[in-house]
């Protein structure tokens, strides 16, 4: 579409609902720039006014299996260039949650880490037995991020947000439906169609009611992730200098649990 130009995204609207799909197959990786491509891409669709709803989909196996820990946009870099990157992806991590446009993800597989924060943001989730929904930040010795500690007790409640951090475990779809986390759990091959259907059902009441209900029910959580993203980056900062926080990063890129040492 003439009104987007992002090289990881691509972007229809059929019937008042838009397709946002991430183009990074299989895993979905995520990094500032794909960050900021939704946001802007949910910023330019909020002004059009044949858009009333967006699935946010992805291609390949998985939703968005967090940062990618061999790319030095993602992870692998010195600890000043880290805090940097990851204060650009909470400002526009904020963008996200700022925007007008309901939004149903998609979640066909992972969405671990950054990619449940990610997921996180949008108002409903659709996934299947196969899918996966992890706070891993623990397992890498770090803190979480993506305004999750703000968001996931808001969705599932603190002691199951709680659970889902301290142990860094994965909930598969069937029981993220059942905790809140997902809204519906269908068949693999039914994951898109089941979300375009849910959007099409919003996009097919009142649009400026929906908007304005909407920002009803969500007010001030950009404020509130926005204040617990900059926690959060300072709890991260401190943490990206332990021992510990290398020991989990190492044993992710080799697959095999981490040997902590509490330092």
């Amino acid at each position: 579409m003439s009104d987007f130009n992002h090289k990881d995204l691509g972007v229809s609207i059929d019937q008042y609902v838009a397709t946002v799909e991430i183009q990074r197959p299989p895993h979905n990786f995520f990094d500032i720039e794909l960050i900021r491509q939704i946001a802007e891409t949910y910023e330019t669709l909020d002004t059009m006014n044949d858009c009333r709803a967006i699935v946010l989909c992805a291609q390949g196996k998985n939703f968005c299996a967090g940062a990618n820990f061999g790319d030095s946009d993602a992870g692998n870099v010195t600890d000043k260039q880290s805090g940097s990157l990851s204060n650009s992806i909470y400002r526009n991590a904020v963008r996200i949650f700022k925007a007008n446009t309901p939004v149903v993800a998609a979640v066909q597989g992972a969405a671990i880490g950054g990619g449940l924060g990610l997921a996180v943001s949008a108002d409903f989730r659709v996934t299947c037995p196969e899918g996966r929904f992890s706070s891993n930040f623990t397992k890498l010795g770090f803190h979480p991020g993506f305004g999750l500690t703000a968001t996931l007790p808001e969705l599932i409640g603190q002691q199951r947000a709680s659970l889902m951090c301290l142990t860094s475990r994965r909930i598969k779809g069937e029981q993220a439906t059942e905790w809140g986390l997902a809204d519906l759990c269908v068949p693999l091959d039914q994951v898109r169609s089941a979300a375009l259907d849910l959007a099409g059902e919003i996009a097919s009441c009142a649009p400026l009611a929906v908007v304005s209900t909407r920002a009803t029910l969500r007010f001030g959580l950009a404020d509130r992730v926005a204040r617990q993203t900059d926690h959060e980056l300072a709890e991260q900062n401190e943490l990206r200098l332990s021992e510990d926080w290398q020991e989990g990063v190492k044993a992710t890129s080799e697959r095999r649990e981490p040997n902590f040492a509490g330092r």
